[in-house]
């Protein structure tokens, strides 16, 4: 499926040029005297517009990777940074920052701060997995699941990760439009706008501009930090909550427990898994690289975790003059913040619900395109021109265009789409992180960067937490009377 020049080389081992790394490794089989006088081993390789495109990228790595002296440090991982804190701060979309908001107006600074931080280091721990996936077998979420568990698995991993990502989507425009909403902009040109950046975003047709783009509008997400503090927070208070994990005001009840399992639920969700395993793949990463995509990773999730708290932080006013906030939207929050934070501060907070929202739309519908890519055995790069990976660009565009129209539908019960998407949300994470921990753990394809021993039972130990934690959120929207039996309140 992959169009290009078609040339024939003579090559000590012909994996080496499927996995395009760049680094080529010395043969182990020794040409045998007896047949000296053999002809060359000779395969066809196909050099494609994305192959070069990623070769032209790993030249720039290697000559910073020769250079000595702490710039060249700072340039090596300026080069290889990305995926992670893409994918970190994608997470950080609409629907999380309205979440993290009503925490805050309805909880105040307290338990809630170190919270998040937990709920970022597991994030932290899952997604370290991918980036060994990707390193060591130079292929994305889907195609593996497809190669090693057969047909079946890959197309259902393919189709779950779709329906989920569809509906996702959706309450990403919702966070859009609302957003934009509180400085007057009509929901139908909001909409089109965030078509519009998506789509320039796209047309680059390159996966470095396509990221660099990206991640300035992802740095965005920080913009809430300024926000809390116009709030002028006691930063003693913030200091006792992050050591001690107090106050938690109420105590434990039905909605502590339901807002405790949300957000665990939403610290890990499929697309993740499948946008930065695809993306580092696309970056063309290696074996000799993973260390700085763990430090990618790291660093996305201190960012996102920054931002996280600092939106707790700027609507725990709310809680303090006693205000329910728990359905408003991101324009309500801002007109609420306003009489606290200034015309100015209330500004920024729609504009980062708006930031969230559309880094998430661009990093979800290219986990869509990856993940259809390499289960149909189609063109999947954002190094491709246009013509030649219309089938990528095709599924990318077209669920982010459906999705905003579905927003744009009169009388759409918003609330009732957010609880339907986070229960999808949650019963896709169960198979998704099974999946990964095995994958992560099988030594024929990840040779030495299998998962240690120590690192497997912390892993194994997110894993399960965050697997009973998303079957007990899907419960407790199913059944949530069952909770406040079990909270005795």
């Amino acid at each position: 499926m992959r169009q290009g020049k078609r040339i024939t080389t003579s090559l000590a081992s012909p994996t080496d040029a499927a996995t395009g790394s760049g680094e080529t490794e010395t043969s182990s089989e020794q040409t045998s005297p007896t047949t000296s006088s053999a002809q060359p081993l000779t395969t066809d390789v196909v050099i494609t517009h994305e192959d070069i495109d990623r070769a032209h990228d790993r030249e720039r790595v290697f000559a910073a990777r020769a250079c000595r002296g702490i710039l060249s440090k700072f340039r090596l991982l300026w080069l290889l940074v990305g995926p992670g804190i893409l994918v970190m701060l994608g997470e950080n979309d609409g629907p999380s920052m309205l979440s993290y908001a009503a925490t805050g107006s309805r909880f105040g600074i307290g338990f809630f701060l170190p919270f998040v931080v937990l709920t970022f280091v597991m994030a932290l721990i899952v997604q370290e997995m991918t980036v060994r996936l990707a390193s060591a077998t130079h292929r994305g979420h889907a195609e593996l699941i497809f190669d090693r568990f057969g047909p079946f698995w890959g197309w259902f991993s393919m189709i779950d990760l779709g329906i989920g990502n569809f509906l996702t989507l959706i309450t990403e425009f919702i966070a859009i439009r609302a957003g934009l909403g509180f400085f007057g902009v009509p929901p139908w040109l909001a909409i089109l706008g965030a078509l519009a950046v998506l789509y320039l975003a796209l047309v680059t047709h390159r996966y470095w501009t396509w990221e660099r783009i990206t991640l300035a509008a992802a740095a965005f997400n920080l913009v809430f930090v300024p926000v809390a503090l116009l709030a002028r927070p006691h930063w003693s208070a913030v200091g006792h909550a992050l050591i001690t994990w107090t106050p938690l005001p109420g105590g434990l009840t039905q909605g502590t427990l339901l807002i405790l399992l949300s957000n665990i639920g939403a610290t890990v969700t499929p697309w993740m898994l499948f946008f930065q395993q695809s993306a580092t793949v696309d970056k063309g990463l290696t074996k000799r690289d993973v260390r700085f995509g763990r430090i990618d990773t790291a660093l996305g999730a201190a960012l996102a975790a920054t931002a996280a708290i600092a939106t707790i932080v700027a609507t725990a006013p709310l809680f303090a003059h006693h205000m329910s906030a728990e359905n408003f939207q991101a324009a309500e929050f801002a007109q609420a913040l306003e009489p606290v934070i200034g015309r100015f501060g209330a500004a920024l907070f729609a504009l980062g619900i708006v930031e969230a929202g559309m880094v998430a739309c661009i990093t979800i519908s290219t986990s869509s395109a990856y993940a259809f890519g390499e289960v149909a055995h189609r063109p999947h790069s954002l190094n491709l021109p246009l013509h030649q990976g219309k089938s990528f660009y095709l599924v990318l565009f077209l669920c982010a265009s459906a999705a905003g129209a579905i927003v744009l539908i009169p009388g759409l019960p918003l609330v009732y789409v957010v609880l339907v998407v986070n229960l999808i949300a949650v019963l896709a994470m169960p198979p998704a992180l099974v999946f990964l921990f095995m994958l992560a753990n099988d030594r024929e394809i990840m040779g030495d960067l299998v998962t240690p021993p120590l690192v497997n039972v912390l892993a194994s130990g997110v894993v399960i937490f965050l697997t009973v934690a998303g079957v007990l959120f899907g419960i407790s929207v199913v059944a949530p009377n069952l909770f406040a039996f079990i909270a005795g309140k």
